[in-house]
């Protein structure tokens, strides 16, 4: 089985393919913008890299979010655009889920998980695993006051709590002034395209009907419609 994974939902821009168990192909940039420009020169790398095409995969897997919002057009578009080109299924990673994914095993396997993305404003954007990746919930866009009471459920005594993502220092600061015992987690702050392909891998199969991913907004835009649509008064 052969997949083409992208990510450009929060704060990099990563491509890679997977091939037969393994990655074949990766490349991986952190960037704040420009996501749009990098990310097709990225897929014609890994392809020369992997010696294969888009046309020879069998899926094509995207972060749908939660992210920020131009980047998950951008990956949406390309993906699905791609997809369509080759006739092919596309399938859609959470960012959250690929944050989690990213977490060692030791770390992981024995403790709960919170990945936490920055959102660019006051809350954050989160998701709580029970130990093993587990996930006690969707994503959320909470207020960090609300933190504690959002990993309430899987806070156990003697059990610390891992806390991955771009937002991990800030979660972690808010969840130990309220003496929750959490601790960082090794992993990246941002998905990574290769471990969107390995859960892809990992939850797809030939012949799996799936429905085209759709972007997980956990808000409103910033940008709204103009009053009467932007027409000049009379």
């Amino acid at each position: 089985m052969r997949i083409l994974a992208i990510d450009t939902a929060t704060t990099a821009c990563s491509a890679a393919i997977w091939r037969d168990g393994e990655i074949a192909a990766r490349r991986f940039e952190p960037m704040q913008r420009g996501q749009s420009e990098a990310l097709m020169p990225m897929i014609l790398e890994v392809q020369a890299e992997a010696g294969d095409q888009v046309a020879n995969m069998d899926l094509i897997a995207v972060t749908v979010g939660p992210g920020a919002f131009t980047g998950l057009r951008i990956g949406l578009a390309a993906a699905r655009g791609l997809a369509l080109a080759a006739a092919i299924p596309c399938l859609g990673v959470t960012t959250t889920e690929a944050i989690a994914a990213a977490v060692p095993d030791e770390e992981a396997t024995a403790c709960p998980l919170l990945a936490a993305i920055e959102s660019k404003r006051a809350d954050l954007y989160v998701q709580a695993f029970h130990a093993g990746r587990k996930p006690a919930d969707g994503p959320q866009a909470v207020d960090p006051d609300s933190l504690v009471d959002t990993c309430g459920g899987i806070i156990f005594p003697g059990s610390p709590l891992i806390v991955a993502g771009d937002a991990s220092e800030t979660a972690a600061q808010v969840l130990k002034s309220a003496s929750v015992d959490c601790r960082l987690s090794a992993a990246a702050g941002v998905p990574d395209a290769a471990t969107v392909a390995e859960l892809a891998a990992a939850r797809w199969q030939p012949g799996l009907e799936i429905e085209p991913p759709r972007p997980v907004y956990l808000r409103p835009p910033d940008a709204v419609l103009p009053k009467d649509g932007g027409r000049l008064r009379p």
